[in-house]
């Protein structure tokens, strides 16, 4: 939980019912990525990733931007060595690992590296006055955290070209219809939404979401015939789980299953 006395950027709001909220809180900058939020992101990550009773994260900013974009005061005269010595990708890695559920609340602008923050998480839950972009072109630049990428996979590459190349913003319900955004709800209810469905996860069984989040990303870049041998390994193994054999019988017996995390 934050410390009142020594305030972080990013910070654990709150952990409950096995739903875990981290809020970047960097008002002042519009929640920009310096290297600092880079560094308590990945610390919490990898933290709440090694937590048994953490079974689904929130990611969340502030009330009118989720993550506005890079800190370009840190780069804006950095040459190439400079840039590759920072070996950023490290701290992107415990986000785009993590073995658990994340859901993105996006209120305000997720631009650039926020756009790219959201596109690691696994939901992306936005507001009507949420805004996605990849300006980088704008300023000379590319996406480097994986935009150019991971918005492909998103949105298909026509509409990922027109974005990345345009640097255009596009607004949550056109996020919505291109595949951007999991869902579209009133500005005030973003988090409410997010950890509503954090909670509905968290209460399903644990090896069974975790399969099921392995088995969409890694199978994603596999030729079909991997991606369906990896998937039908994973639906064997969960045979062996407590948790299938009590959702069966729940089935059967026509009661509410208690599901318990257990292999």
């Amino acid at each position: 939980m934050r410390d009142k006395q020594h305030p972080s950027e990013v910070y654990l709001e709150s952990l409950a019912d096995g739903v875990a909220v981290i809020r970047i809180d960097r008002p002042e900058a519009r929640n920009a990525l310096n290297g600092e939020v880079r560094r308590q992101l990945a610390e919490h990550f990898s933290s709440l990733a090694q937590r048994d009773e953490v079974r689904a994260i929130v990611l969340t900013g502030g009330e009118h931007a989720f993550v506005a974009g890079a800190d370009v005061k840190e780069f804006a005269t950095a040459s190439p060595t400079e840039m590759y010595q920072r070996h950023n990708e490290r701290l992107w890695d415990p986000i785009a690992r993590c073995p658990k559920p994340v859901i993105a609340a996006v209120n305000g602008f997720a631009l650039g590296g926020g756009c790219e923050l959201a596109m690691h998480c696994d939901i992306i839950v936005a507001g009507e006055s949420a805004r996605f972009g990849q300006p980088e072109v704008k300023l000379g630049l590319m996406p480097g955290a994986g935009g150019t990428q991971r918005l492909v996979r998103a949105v298909g590459k026509f509409q990922a070209m027109r974005i990345l190349m345009t640097g255009c913003m596009v607004s949550a319900t056109e996020a919505l219809r291109m595949g951007l955004a999991s869902e579209v709800v009133a500005d005030d209810q973003v988090l409410e939404r997010a950890q509503a469905l954090a909670l509905e996860i968290a209460g399903l069984p644990t090896l069974a979401v975790e399969q099921i989040k392995e088995t969409v990303l890694t199978g994603a870049d596999l030729p079909l015939e991997s991606a369906l041998a990896l998937e039908r390994k994973a639906f064997q193994m969960l045979f062996d789980t407590a948790d299938q054999k009590e959702g069966a019988a729940a089935f059967i017996e026509k009661r509410k299953p208690n599901y318990r995390g257990e292999s």
